[in-house]
């Protein structure tokens, strides 16, 4: 019975087992027990013998076992976030209010959910930076993702006003590479430093149509699954998290080398 058990519970956590039992001879078949026929005292052994063999005998079946969950649970969060990725794919792609770098018309897009209070984000902005100078075949869209807080979402109005003074690419890099906690009086300072006029750019930032505009970020990023920040998406793979140089290019090359086979 015992070794009944101790198979049933690896095949239930998924993980084949490296036991053998050879040495000993072949039990004669037994009748399956109906369901609900165990006793009080069976089913104690039962428990017994899993929790002795989990936890005191081979605790590495159980971590392997909570692996295999935990892979399947993102593998299911990250299927169910494509899919709702492919049914915005408008509202990703192709939002006029969300500023975009790099070549239009590049064979790779790239989308960036970020928050100006994020460290994260910050520490991918050079990555971000040296592929855009780098490839010039990448279409770059900015999503402004503020969820750290007012002001957050003060830093993300100026960076969409900025864009009426041409000057959203100057303001965005000037805000990313600072690397202390913002305050609003740091955000027009910022601003100023990079050549804005900052009188306008308050003045554009009271647009309502801004509000709009993030909200319809912050509405989407709910509704696809942006769980924090930075998160991108390389066409329609997602790459949560910070993003070194490296993994960024190897995301472009694989969806470069996808769309070439037939």
């Amino acid at each position: 019975m015992r070794k009944a058990v101790l198979f049933l519970t690896v095949a239930m956590l998924g993980i084949a087992p490296s036991l053998s039992f050879a040495a000993e001879p072949p039990a004669a078949p037994v009748p399956a027990a109906p369901v609900g026929s165990f006793t009080d005292a069976q089913r104690a052994e039962v428990e017994s013998i899993i929790k002795d063999y989990l936890t005191s005998k081979h605790p590495e079946v159980l971590a392997q076992g909570l692996q295999t969950l935990q892979k399947r649970e993102q593998d299911t969060a990250e299927a169910k976030t494509k899919e709702e990725i492919n049914n915005a794919k408008d509202k990703i792609f192709n939002d006029p209010t969300s500023p975009v770098a790099g070549n239009p018309k590049g064979n790779v897009t790239i989308v960036e959910f970020y928050d100006y209070q994020c460290g994260y984000c910050k520490m991918s902005e050079d990555a971000v930076e040296k592929l855009l100078k780098e490839d010039k075949n990448i279409k770059f869209i900015y999503k402004e993702f503020p969820i750290l807080g007012p002001v957050s979402a003060e830093a993300s109005k100026a960076a969409l006003a900025s864009v009426k003074q041409g000057k959203f690419q100057a303001l965005h890099a000037a805000l990313m590479n600072k690397k202390e906690h913002l305050t609003s009086e740091m955000i027009y300072q910022i601003a100023k430093d990079a050549g804005l006029d900052v009188e306008k750019l308050k003045k554009d930032m009271a647009e309502n149509a801004l509000n709009d505009a993030l909200n319809t970020n912050l509405k989407l990023g709910q509704d696809i699954g942006v769980r924090g920040t930075p998160m991108f998406i390389v066409n329609e793979n997602i790459y949560p998290g910070a993003i070194q140089y490296d993994q960024l290019k190897k995301a472009v090359a694989d969806v470069r080398s996808e769309t070439k086979k037939p």
